[in-house]
């Protein structure tokens, strides 16, 4: 199945370019806006029999492919289920309705095929650190791919993504990176990232490579339709294909999917296409709506963060092209009536996935209650996306980092700066200098990590088990090691010739820091491997912390006083004790209700865990004082306050950048009418009745936010 493809077209300019190596941006204008154009008349004759003697995987279609599949990196991607809906088809009063079901790839959304095919060209051309922006699902789909190819893998994200899904990354082996902005700001500084450091970036929904991999649902829907529609040929387009849209890659590449097969004499019709938004981050839809060729750019208000891209840039005209060309449609749904059309797919066909495929199920009802869709049109939904926890204790810490970085103007929903951009990026490259403490002692490696984090921002982890240490050398590939000699299981001496012996991680620094006495017969097996010895006990700690700046390539500053240790500034046994295990902070918590007993028995119950500090307040205007001030882990509050309503006061906090990530715990006396109940589940993390309350779930409900059990 070699590639057919003959050339790489500008959209911009129309320059034709040769195909090989695929072109970053047009040779004439500098657009990074090309499509990929292929012989279709060979593809129509090698494809005009059956495929069925082919893998069922996206590779499948190599012909049309701008990629070639050999040494493929590869996990059978593609040729995911089409599956008949007929609950939901009895519930909306239509036949016809097939869902494709993405969750079934890799990583549980349909991204896996993009990352397939853009690894695999990574691989190909020799290519081992790739940075991308993501809103999630993404960034998961490069994650995995990544791993398996040994490429190593940058990912900035925003706030809004769930932890969950950073620990995910994590677990991958990604490199996190969390901007305090919005994802367009994270788009931005990925790119100079990639810049700085002369890595390769994915550029998002210009990808050649992303709208090239999509095209392979348009195949697989073609081929599987002519399957369960009676009497079709071989291959049969739908009247609809319905998917929710973020930044637009995916609809294009199954627009130019099934734009092909039509080219081709495969498929009488191209589908039409509904594209369906968050309301709450709509930007194409706007212009839909006004008529516009140009969308203008807006700040994403969803709490569906998967979808939170504000700016689609150039792949609005080119949806819009689409949906003129093919008489389809924008759309934009409430987060509310995406999940309640979670609820009802998993209630009538079983089908749980995350709120964003769930986007495209909600204007699917819209369409079909308008009657855009008739009852009789046969439509493909795309379902995309579960959400799989990675637990927190398989993980070591700081997987994440934290830059922040927000918009300078002031007012509600904005964050003021407090250091501009580049000295953002200063900080960024300092918290990216990664360095490894393997000790069996937590003490000593908690004490090094403290005195390096006390001068620099590097991410240290700490590590006291050998075996895991080697582990996470080989994953992390940080910028240093300090090692420990005498540990049980797995001595230094031996881990440090594993590391010397593995190609991929033998040229990082190791310093050695034990409390072994060595003899001459020790030094020499260390002799050449080890940056430098240090003896504990017998060395001043910033001589140690300067050293290891200075390998570092950095310089060092004034030590803090609390770190300063004796005179002699020695490290002996009982420094030990000076850093023994402290209890964490209690975390804030804003309680406010106006009733002072209620408020008063809320900060006693949770005061007494020892985990917690509680402000009351008791009206909503002095609540948001205290939660500005404060800027707590979490809030309880009441639904009926003397000034303003608990509902307002829950918008205002999903309103403003400060405080729309900071979890809601309510607790009313309120009698809730179904609909105010299942919206309020939509913006809070758990609600308790007053005349019910059980105040061990109440306890439990607020550890199992704040990750304290």
């Amino acid at each position: 199945m070699p590639s057919l493809l003959n050339a790489v077209v500008c959209l911009d300019c129309g320059q034709h370019m040769a195909p090989d190596p695929l072109p970053a941006v047009c040779d004439q204008c500098g657009s990074p806006w090309l499509d990929a154009q292929y012989d279709y008349a060979r593809a129509a004759a090698a494809w005009h029999g059956s495929l069925n003697a082919r893998a069922t995987s996206l590779w499948r279609y190599g012909e049309l492919l701008p990629v070639a599949p050999r040494g493929a990196i590869s996990m059978s991607e593609g040729w995911t289920p089409l599956i008949p809906a007929v609950g939901l088809g009895r519930e909306l009063g239509h036949v016809g309705l097939f869902v494709k079901d993405e969750r079934r790839l890799p990583t549980a959304s349909f991204k896996d095929r993009q990352a397939a095919l853009t690894v695999t060209h990574l691989a190909q051309q020799g290519i081992d650190e790739c940075v991308i922006a993501s809103t999630g699902n993404k960034a998961a789909a490069y994650a995995a791919f990544c791993a398996r190819a040994g490429i190593r893998l940058w990912v900035f994200l925003t706030s809004s993504v769930p932890a969950e899904k950073l620990r995910e990354l994590a677990l991958y082996g990604a490199e996190v990176v969390k901007i305090a902005g919005s994802y367009d700001q994270a788009k931005q500084i990925a790119q100079d990232f990639a810049a700085r450091r002369d890595l390769y970036y994915d550029p998002g929904a210009n990808s050649l490579l992303g709208r090239e991999s999509f095209k392979t649902i348009a195949y697989e829907i073609a081929e599987q339709l002519a399957r369960m529609v009676p009497g079709s040929t071989l291959w049969h387009a739908p009247d609809w294909y319905v998917q929710a849209v973020s930044g637009g890659i995916g609809p294009l590449g199954v627009w130019k999917g099934f734009t092909e097969l039509w080219q081709m004499g495969l498929i009488d019709r191209v589908p039409r296409l509904a594209l369906v938004q968050s309301a709450g981050c709509a930007p194409m839809v706007a212009a839909w709506e006004a008529g516009h060729e140009v969308a203008e750019p807006v700040s994403p208000q969803t709490r569906i963060s998967v979808l939170a891209t504000g700016d689609p840039g150039r792949a609005y005209p080119l949806l819009r092209e689409a949906c003129l060309a093919t008489g389809g449609t924008m759309i934009a749904v409430a987060d509310g009536e995406a999940f309640r059309a979670m609820r009802r797919l998993a209630r009538v066909e079983g089908i749980s996935m995350e709120p964003a495929a769930a986007v495209a199920f909600a204007g699917l009802e819209h369409l079909v209650a308008g009657g855009v869709i008739a009852s009789t049109e046969t439509v493909i939904v795309n379902c995309s996306g579960h959400t799989f926890p990675a637990e927190k204790h398989i993980l070591e810490d700081q997987f994440v980092l934290d830059l922040e970085f927000a918009e300078t103007e002031p007012g509600p929903g904005h964050v003021q700066m407090a250091e501009g951009l580049g000295a953002a990026f200063e900080r960024l490259d300092e918290q990216v200098t990664t360095i490894v403490v393997i000790d069996d002692n937590p003490q000593d490696s908690r004490l090094i990590r403290r005195l390096l984090q006390a001068h620099k921002s590097y991410r240290v982890f700490e590590v006291n088990d050998p075996r895991d240490g080697l582990d996470i050398v080989r994953q992390r590939r940080p910028d240093l090691v300090v090692l420990d000699l005498m540990m049980p299981d797995l001595d230094g001496f031996t881990l440090l010739a594993m590391l010397k012996n593995d190609p991929d991680v033998a040229h990082i620094p190791v310093v050695v820091v034990s409390a072994k006495t060595l003899t001459p017969a020790d030094r020499a097996r260390l002799e050449g491997v080890a940056e430098s010895l240090w003896q504990k006990g017998s060395f001043n700690t910033r001589d140690l912390v300067e050293h290891v700046v200075s390998a570092l390539g950095g310089s060092l500053g004034e030590t803090p006083p609390e770190l300063t240790l004796a005179s002699e500034g020695q490290v002996a046994a009982t420094s030990k004790e000076s850093i023994a295990p402290e209890p964490p902070p209690p975390r804030e918590i804003v309680v406010i209700d106006d009733e002072r007993r209620d408020a008063r028995l809320i900060r006693r119950l949770l005061e007494a865990t020892g985990r917690y500090r509680v402000t009351e307040a008791y009206d909503g205007e002095s609540g948001w004082a205290a939660i500005l001030r404060q800027r707590p882990a979490l809030v309880v509050t009441d639904l009926m306050l003397p000034d303003i309503s608990g509902e307002a006061l829950l918008e205002r906090l999903r309103a403003d950048a400060r405080t729309r990530d900071i979890p809601v715990v309510v607790l009313t006396a309120k009698d809730l009418r179904r609909d105010e109940r299942e919206r309020l589940l939509g913006q809070i993390i758990s609600l308790f009745q007053k005349a019910t309350l059980d105040r061990q779930a109440l306890i439990a409900s607020v550890d199992e936010t704040l990750g304290e059990r």
